[in-house]
């Protein structure tokens, strides 16, 4: 049977938690009871497996106690209407939003029915001392020109990338793909924005046997707090909330990006060749993912490639065999749960490993950062993506056993 696109896989899963609280709270606890979810104080829960892993949402509660309805986290902003500031071709599973049936191809519809029609500037950044006003000379603030709301903090040689610069290159991609914007958004109150197209043609793994489909979207994320960059990735995912937003870099197949500098509006160009090479990169991407696929792999066999990934010295203290023992835990049992799905093969090995590098590998965030936002701050920076790249070799070599 074939795999749903993912984008279609998370808005089930995301809808059936929501009917699962709103209509029956004996399905509610049973998904506590299985380790699905838990409380992590008064009406707050958090989503422990599946998409949205770590995720949080409310529930609330009638006068009989009963649960009266759930409130996801969306992670998106309002505008000032009070209406959520993302735009999309179709319904998102929160069904919030701007919704266009069929979608657009005006770049102008896209950032007003997304909330993205502001533009940033900087500011100087000023302190008091002794009671007098003074300028920080080498550091300012980058500002919402619209509402005056501060985003970040940057330094002298920072130049805001406007949302419209950012995105408009897309435009040459949405009509030569005869393709239409998706999507379009606003978190963190304009820290981070974004937009997304689809690429014309799915693309297929092993069509003969798992028959899994991959959905290839083009996403464009921009970033006005002075910690992140501009960034193209292509992806399987379409993002409609932070969570997506976030999968979306997670799973790049293939990103490009550029530090908000005087030069940067003129280097986007480079993206656009870049994203060019896409439809190609998917093709490659089909034919070894396919590879993979259709070679078995023992659970033995599969052990000797999380060592060489992990190589382990042979007089190494009782602490690293510790860790790598619970390290070897969690992988095997990865691969075990995706091989019942997909059967015991290298593609079954690559996603154990890229969804425990994602979601179960220890991080250690710097001070005043949750190992979630270490773990997304991973994803976005691709930190993993050598060893991830590693595995992806490692395991084309069984191919051609």
């Amino acid at each position: 049977m074939p795999t749903a696109d993912v984008n279609i896989a998370f808005a089930a899963e995301k809808t059936s938690q929501i009917e699962a609280a709103r209509s029956r709270d004996r399905a509610f606890k049973s998904r506590i009871d299985r380790g699905e979810i838990r409380m992590i104080g008064g009406d707050r829960y958090e989503v422990l497996t599946g998409w949205d892993r770590g995720e949080v949402f409310t529930v609330t509660r009638n006068t009989k106690g009963e649960i009266d309805a759930i409130i996801a986290n969306h992670g998106l902003d309002s505008r000032a209407d009070g209406t959520i500031a993302l735009y999309a071709a179709s319904p998102a599973w929160h069904d919030l939003g701007q919704i266009i049936p069929g979608g657009t191809t005006d770049i102008d519809t896209v950032l007003g029915a997304g909330g993205l029609d502001f533009t940033v500037t900087t500011v100087p950044a000023l302190y008091e001392w002794n009671g007098e006003l003074r300028q920080h000379e080498d550091q300012f603030h980058t500002v919402r020109t619209d509402t005056g709301a501060p985003l970040g903090v940057v330094g002298r040689r920072y130049q805001p990338i406007q949302n419209r610069q950012a995105f408009e290159f897309l435009q040459e991609l949405v009509g030569r793909f005869d393709v239409i914007w998706e999507s379009a958004g606003v978190i963190r109150g304009g820290k981070r924005v974004f937009v997304s197209i689809r690429l014309p043609e799915t693309v297929t793994v092993d069509a003969d046997g798992i028959n899994d489909i991959v959905v290839p979207y083009v996403a464009v994320m921009n970033d006005h707090s002075g910690n992140g960059q501009f960034q193209c990735v292509v992806t399987p995912w379409r993002p409609v909330c932070a969570n997506t937003e976030r999968f979306a870099v997670r799973d790049a197949v293939t990103r490009w990006a550029v530090r908000h500098t005087a030069g940067a509006t003129s280097q986007i160009r480079e993206a656009r060749r870049t994203l060019g090479l896409s439809a190609q990169y998917f093709e490659r991407f089909a034919e070894e993912e396919t590879a993979l696929a259709r070679t078995d792999l023992a659970i033995s066999e599969f052990h000797k490639v999380i060592g060489d990934l992990y190589p382990l010295d042979d007089d190494a203290t009782d602490a690293k065999k510790n860790n790598f023992a619970a390290r070897l835990g969690l992988l095997d049992a990865g691969f075990r749960a995706e091989g019942e799905r997909l059967g015991f093969t290298a593609y079954a090995a690559e996603r154990a490993i890229t969804g425990y590098v994602d979601h179960l590998a220890p991080r250690r965030p710097a001070k005043s950062m949750t190992e979630e936002i270490a773990r997304a701050t991973a994803a976005f920076e691709g930190a993993d993506d050598d060893l991830k790249s590693r595995a992806h070799k490692r395991l084309m070599l069984l191919t051609r056993r």
